[in-house]
């Protein structure tokens, strides 16, 4: 790429290190709640983008398979600091995940006695608070008439009754559909456009990337657990999964427990512990790379699984972007983007009730935690990582008690 297929830089990538890091090191509840968080930091409290572009940004996220979240942080640092700010975001974002499944067969044993089980719950509970604070701020702003609150709601019963984390997909294009009709009076808004620097000529060049290794790889890999197989199998997970986060779990096991590279109960601890940490779910490749007896020094097959589970998804996300910054100006695309937003807000509220709430208020004591973290953070404005002190710390002394 030459120079002027840069993207326009507003900041700088240290700028969107710093900022991302701190988010990778405080976002905990997965996928969800890390919309909540970055439309917090980045939206509300940085300002580097509008409401409206913000949306933009998640509505093609949610379009292309992938980690919808890292691939918002990577389009987000992308767009404010460059491609260097885009690996900036990703780096910042993911190591601290990373570091920590890494670290987690040293720690294992601590996690299982009572104080431990409190620090996990009490991790379920902030992200319950902070669910609950982005579907409160995003369906004031993304729902703000009937027919959009109606796709919001009939999206959230639908993802509830299906009990698939497939209908995802379904139900996102339904909103934009129903969005063509249901939002006629809704006019492009000038302020949601944005710039990328770059035009289809990059973005055709990295669509052939992205084609010419998921037919490439297979011819290279084996069934056995050579280097080159782990890049081929987590290529192919994260360029297939739609929907991301826990979507992505049947694909990553059939890939790795089916061959033997990983055993069962290998991946299911795995699995509990990336659900305790902070950052992106899709982190939890570092760790199987890790487990995967490639006959190499774990870091290098964790690196590589790392790597090879978010670049299918980068390589969308921008290959996207130009096309996708001029279609938003038309007026049937304002009005399909529109229901898809509402939709995402229903997607919010069925997951803010399950998974989220059923499996982590088991009593009046964890509902006051929760509505506490929630009050802290929505109402009060406090940062997010006083919510997760005082999430996990209520959830030790009740467990104390």
């Amino acid at each position: 790429m030459n120079t002027t297929d840069q993207p326009p830089a507003s900041g700088s990538a240290r700028e969107v290190f710093l900022a991302f890091l701190k988010l990778g090191l405080t976002s905990f509840g997965g996928p969800i709640a890390h919309l909540g968080y970055f439309r917090a930091e980045l939206v509300e409290r940085r300002r580097w983008i509008s409401e409206s572009q913000f949306s933009q940004l998640l509505a093609v996220c949610q379009f292309l398979p992938g980690p919808a979240s890292s691939q918002l942080g990577f389009t987000l640092g992308l767009l404010r600091g460059g491609w260097l700010g885009g690996l900036a975001a990703f780096l910042a974002f993911t190591l601290p995940s990373a570091l920590l499944l890494f670290g987690f067969a040293l720690i294992a044993p601590l996690l299982r006695g009572g104080i431990g089980e409190a620090v996990v719950h009490g991790l379920k509970l902030v992200a319950l608070a902070v669910v609950a604070s982005a579907v409160l701020s995003m369906s004031k702003k993304l729902c703000p008439d009937r027919p959009r609150q109606l796709i919001a709601i009939v999206a959230a019963a639908v993802v509830l009754s299906a009990g698939t984390a497939w209908i995802q997909l379904l139900v996102v294009a339904g909103g934009g559909l129903i969005g063509l009709r249901a939002c006629r009076s809704l006019q492009p808004d000038p302020g949601a456009s944005f710039t990328t620097g770059y035009g289809m000529r990059t973005s055709g060049v990295l669509l052939g990337i992205f084609g010419l290794l998921l037919v490439g790889l297979p011819l290279f890999a084996t069934a056995a657990p050579t280097l080159t197989a782990v890049a081929e199998a987590f290529y192919r997970a994260g360029a297939l999964v739609f929907g991301g986060g826990h979507v992505v779990l049947p694909l990553l096991e059939d890939t790795v427990v089916g061959p033997g590279w990983v055993s069962q109960e290998q991946f299911l601890a795995g699995y509990g512990a990336a659900q305790a940490i902070p950052g992106p779910m899709f982190a939890f490749s570092a760790f199987l790379g890790a487990e995967i007896p490639t006959g190499m020094p774990a870091i290098v097959p964790a690196l590589t699984a790392l790597a090879f589970m978010f670049l299918p998804g980068f390589l969308l996300v921008a290959a996207v972007l130009p096309a996708w910054s001029t279609i938003a100006r038309n007026a049937s695309m304002a009005r399909a983007i529109a229901g898809i937003n509402a939709a995402v807000v229903g997607l919010l509220g069925a997951a803010l009730y399950d998974p989220i709430l059923t499996s982590s208020v088991g009593n009046g004591i964890d509902l006051a935690i929760g509505l506490t973290g929630f009050a802290l953070l929505a109402l009060l404005g406090r940062s997010p990582l006083l919510v997760v002190l005082w999430c996990v710390g209520a959830s030790i002394a009740a467990r104390l008690v």
